[in-house]
């Protein structure tokens, strides 16, 4: 998968897109401190969504260093779709991607198709101990993992490969990451996006509460909600079919 040189630095990105196809390209923006990975197969390889699936400078496989603002993470990929000569995209945001997904909407407009904005909020709030992750990274990522994958047995492979990646990832990164989050807040903007928004909430979801969603859905202009039932924050992975197929027949009607 390539690395490409953007005004902004070096990013890399996996590419599925079909040139075949003539379908407009979804971008897959990741959470804080994850990467591409945390779209499952089901979302990456949909036909449908065309994907291109970054990680964001600082995370995964792109170089560089981390941002400490939503806006600035939007520069970033703004500047990834013009290196791609990719006009404008249907762009889709897990938590902290949501946000920089509804930034580039106002930022952006011109660049942006669609949203589809999981397990994410207008405004986002980061607990102290997350803010002060470089200070105690064991204690901070036990605080992700759970408000990640909930307490359910059945997601505990998940959750050990999960407590991997985030102590081999930067802390000085991470706690940006939600710094980032923390001064994130577009509530009283939202009225300005005129495009298309498929909202996906989760029932479980401590760390962006589904009345966040019900929130997007209501103050939107043109959004519409799927709530996913039992699953936490890492929706798209707990429930992945579920979540595939609920973008798939979003995309289809709103590719036109």
């Amino acid at each position: 998968m390539p690395l490409i040189e953007t005004a902004n630095g070096s990013i890399w990105y996996a590419d599925h897109r079909d040139r075949t196809a003539h379908l407009p390209v979804t971008l897959f923006i990741h959470g804080a401190g994850g990467s591409h990975l945390d779209w499952s197969a089901e979302l990456r390889r949909l036909p449908e969504a065309n994907a291109v699936v970054p990680d964001l400078p600082g995370h995964g496989k792109s170089p560089g260093t981390g941002r400490q603002s939503v806006s600035a993470y939007a520069d970033d990929m703004a500047a990834l779709l013009a290196a791609l000569k990719i006009d404008s995209a249907f762009i889709a945001g897990h938590s902290m991607g949501g946000a920089i997904a509804l930034t580039l909407a106002l930022k952006y407009a011109s660049r942006v198709k669609g949203l589809i904005l999981i397990g994410t909020g207008a405004k986002l709030a980061a607990h102290p101990v997350l803010l002060n992750a470089s200070a105690d990274k064991e204690k901070a990522v036990e605080m992700i993992l759970n408000g990640y994958w909930g307490t359910s047995p059945e997601f505990d492979q998940l959750r050990r490969l999960s407590r991997k990646h985030f102590m081999e990832f930067d802390a000085q990164v991470l706690q940006g990451d939600y710094i980032a989050c923390n001064t994130f807040d577009v509530r009283d903007q939202l009225g300005r996006i005129q495009q298309p928004a498929l909202v996906i909430g989760a029932t479980d979801d401590m760390m962006t509460p589904l009345k966040f969603s019900t929130y997007l859905r209501d103050n939107l202009p043109n959004a519409e909600l799927v709530t996913v039932q039992g699953a936490a924050h890492m929706m798209a992975l707990q429930q992945p079919q579920f979540v595939a197929d609920a973008v798939k027949r979003w995309l289809v009607a709103h590719q036109g």
